[in-house]
């Protein structure tokens, strides 16, 4: 797989509930996590006094982020609803060359800031609500 550029990673949201997935608009910086609890089964008997981990089990998760400028006026509010309504909506990230990423994610953090001379930004945060699905390309 060849160098990638940024901006080409893209954190869409279902806009109506029925599918329709919108990128969310005048994001500068994305990014997708994926975790993965584990499970301590070591015991006396244990080989070398090593941990060992129960394969297969624990609790999954994915969060996203993605920081940015205001520029459209639609993503930005369906996100702020989403938000204050507690909403668990669908989120798409696509990764260029790699695949796509979907599932329902919260919104658990948006942070709005600003300085006197520049520009108004904002940061949002979303943690996995359910399973996601990774569509290769």
């Amino acid at each position: 797989m060849a160098v990638q550029n940024g901006r080409d990673l893209l954190i869409k949201m279902d806009m109506t509930g029925d599918g329709f997935f919108e990128t969310i608009a005048g994001l500068r910086a994305t990014r997708i996590a994926f975790n993965a609890e584990t499970i301590d089964v070591t015991s006396i008997e244990s080989e070398g006094r090593w941990r060992e981990l129960l394969g297969g089990a624990g609790v999954r998760s994915a969060t996203i982020s993605g920081s940015g400028v205001f520029r459209d006026g639609t993503t930005d509010e369906r996100a702020r609803q989403v938000f204050f309504d507690g909403e668990v909506p669908r989120f798409q990230v696509v990764v260029p060359d790699f695949g796509t990423i979907e599932g329902p994610f919260q919104i658990t953090s948006l942070e709005y800031s600003g300085s006197y001379n520049g520009e108004a930004s904002y940061e949002i945060s979303m943690a996995s609500a359910g399973a996601i699905n990774f569509v290769t390309l």
